[in-house]
């Protein structure tokens, strides 16, 4: 029998990327998986190609209700949530003397305000059974697993509002650990390194997004990169499935005792970017 045989996961942002990777792991291993992403042509593609049971779900969660919506539609369709991965996210790099009260405030919409909405939206479909199961003495795990960076843990030049975005998330991780261990509900965080992902690719013309109607350029300057794979013991960065199989252990029975914890999957990089 697969591992998460029955279990149903919510993976933000998983058009794409790591969280694309996350969704086939969890896919290929039993797990019924719903597709979050902005572009809804773009979550529809990726979820006929996962060979597995998928829904999508197209729509910014940053948005007003939009959090709620989702969950409410994985449970419309399978009636609970197992699994949690927060990971929807993007960046909007510049030094903090030339930084907008918008930029800052976007970063943290999504990658702090975003997972809290998503956390709170799942609540009662993680809390409750468990005070079933708890009455009748029977443990069953249940998991959340938010998505930090070094950048949150560490710090790194330019990202001022993404590190502190990042930096919530790990606060959000530890405090809920201590809410909801007493539910069996493990909630654990990833802080990745440098992953090869639309984020991390050299800067171009081409590597850019549209975000709430607005095109938003992504990735790093080639300097960064080359510095960045310099600065990592293994020598290299990762790839979007070396991120996700940290992501699928905590999802998994194995991680059932690793609780309120922040995983470093950096290929041994303990420093930020450019420090």
């Amino acid at each position: 029998m697969p591992v998460l045989d029955d279990k149903v996961a919510i993976v933000t942002g998983s058009a794409r990327g790591i969280g694309r990777a996350t969704a086939e792991l969890l896919a290929e291993h039993g797990a019924k998986v719903l597709i979050n992403d902005l572009d809804g042509d773009v979550a529809e593609q990726s979820a006929s190609e996962i060979d597995g049971e998928t829904i999508v779900f197209a729509g910014d969660l940053t948005k007003d209700g939009v959090c709620d919506q989702l969950v409410q539609k994985v449970i419309d369709e399978w009636g609970k949530v197992d699994i949690l991965v927060n990971n929807a996210g993007y960046t909007l790099d510049a030094p903090i003397h030339k930084m907008s009260d918008e930029w800052f405030q976007r970063m943290l919409d999504i990658h702090s305000i975003v997972p809290f909405r998503m956390c709170r939206a799942v609540a009662p479909h993680m809390r409750e059974p468990a005070k079933q199961e708890r009455e009748a003495g029977t443990e069953v795990f249940r998991k959340i697993v938010n998505v930090s960076s070094i950048s949150g843990t560490m710090g790194n030049a330019g990202q001022a509002n993404y590190s502190s975005g990042k930096s919530a998330v790990v606060g959000l991780t530890k405090t809920l650990a201590k809410e909801w261990g007493q539910f069996k509900i493990n909630v654990n965080a990833v802080a990745f390194g440098f992953i090869e992902t639309r984020l991390t690719a050299a800067k171009s013309d081409e590597n850019v997004a549209e975000i709430g109607g607005e095109k938003v350029q992504l990735g790093i300057p080639e300097q960064l990169r080359s510095m960045g794979a310099m600065m990592i013991p293994i020598g290299r960065p990762g790839t979007p499935q070396e991120a996700a199989g940290g992501v699928f252990f905590l999802c998994s029975p194995w991680s059932n005792f690793v609780h309120g914890q922040v995983l470093n999957i950096t290929g041994g990089q303990f420093t930020g970017m450019t420090t």
